[in-house]
């Protein structure tokens, strides 16, 4: 028996059955592949500005720390974040990356013998913390590669512990109704808990959406995440946290693990959440990013999946492993969403205006050669 073998037939048969979670690209290993130069990086949905000057500082002045443990129990962020939302610090678990605040939910909420509801083409995460604690995923057909609501009550019984909404979803960029997504909340039982994942809800236009941390002191039984790793740019810190009812919010803390956002996460996410311009910037930066490439892919005859993301998912058709490896020889790295079943699309990330044109040029040059 081969030492692969022995190991699989010793882990639980949920974790054996797992794939691991495929990142995009990064830039240096694909210049190291094909010796280039010019790459642009269009694949994690990274904000291309950058960290904000005043979190560059915050984190300078934090260095002469780092041979100290970070607060654990995150005292400043959540200051920071429950005056910025008014709600109070109990009600707040921090994460690394809110993927570390998802999988905690499953890890309090589900088990074999439970069940967890998520969309069709709903970010991926969601099978893997449902399926690394043994329970049964319900996965509900989409409508318009967006989440259908009424599909997804009709597979809630007792035995549902958990749904995920992603709003807006990652990877096609949908945006649900929003009074169509609280009569959902408000019709789910009390046994199930509502996880709306709003990780790229800072990218939306803040005149036209509710304010959705008011609805938790209505619905007890809701749980919404959301990050610094898109708007706030803070990907490479990975800070992220969720919200909810302080029962909920106390169990969620008894299983996050010790120390688990760094020094510099915190002050950084601190800082950030400070710097208000810097957020607007981001987001009038990814509305016009949204529509060059738009622009482009209608000028290339391509179908794309509106966006409200800083991203968008474009149709090349059955060749898209062969135009995304056209792309990566092109210098321009996207992310292929076969594992997402969308095998024909490729989801590319708003980047800087010349990013973006350097992607639609190549995207133009693959696209005439397969």
């Amino acid at each position: 028996m081969s030492t692969k073998n022995l190991y699989c037939d010793l882990a639980i048969e949920s974790v054996n059955g797992l794939s691991p979670y495929q990142p995009g690209k990064p830039i240096d290993e694909l210049q190291r592949e094909l010796g280039l130069d010019d790459v642009v990086k269009l694949a994690s949905n990274e904000n291309p500005l950058g960290p904000s000057k005043k979190v560059k500082e915050a984190i300078q002045l934090a260095v002469d720390e780092l041979s100290q443990y970070p607060d654990g129990s995150g005292f400043h962020l959540k200051s920071e974040l429950a005056e910025k939302l008014s709600v109070t610090t109990d009600m707040i678990t921090l994460g690394n990356g809110s993927n570390d605040v998802l999988d905690a939910i499953a890890r309090v909420f589900l088990e074999q013998g439970r069940e967890a509801i998520y969309s069709e083409y709903a970010f991926v995460v969601y099978a893997i913390a449902t399926q690394s604690v043994s329970a049964t995923a319900r996965v509900a057909k989409a409508v318009d590669y967006g989440h259908d609501l009424i599909a997804m009550k009709a597979v809630v019984n007792e035995r549902t512990s958990v749904v995920f909404i992603a709003n807006p979803n990652n990877p096609t960029g949908t945006l649900l109704d929003w009074a169509e997504l609280e009569t959902f909340i408000q019709t789910m039982p009390p046994h199930v808990m509502v996880v709306l994942d709003e990780a790229y809800c800072e990218y939306l236009n803040q005149a036209e959406v509710p304010n959705t941390i008011n609805w938790l002191q209505k619905y007890q039984n809701l749980i919404i995440t959301r990050t610094f790793s898109k708007a706030y740019g803070l990907a490479g810190l990975r800070v992220g946290y969720a919200v909810s009812h302080p029962d909920i919010a106390d169990l969620l803390n008894r299983v996050r693990h010790p120390f688990n956002v760094n020094s510099l996460g915190l002050v950084a996410a601190q800082a950030a959440l400070q710097d208000i311009d810097y957020i607007d910037k981001s987001r009038e930066l990814n509305k016009k990013g949204l529509q060059q490439l738009e622009a482009g892919f209608i000028q290339l005859g391509l179908k794309y999946i509106p966006s409200v993301g800083n991203f968008i998912s474009v149709n090349v058709g059955e060749q898209a492993a062969e135009v995304y490896q056209g792309l990566l020889r092109e210098g321009v790295i996207v992310r292929p969403i076969a594992a997402y079943k969308m095998p024909n699309h490729l989801r590319i990330s708003v980047g800087l205006e010349h990013e973006n044109a350097k992607c639609l040029k190549a995207l133009s040059k693959v696209l005439s050669n397969v």
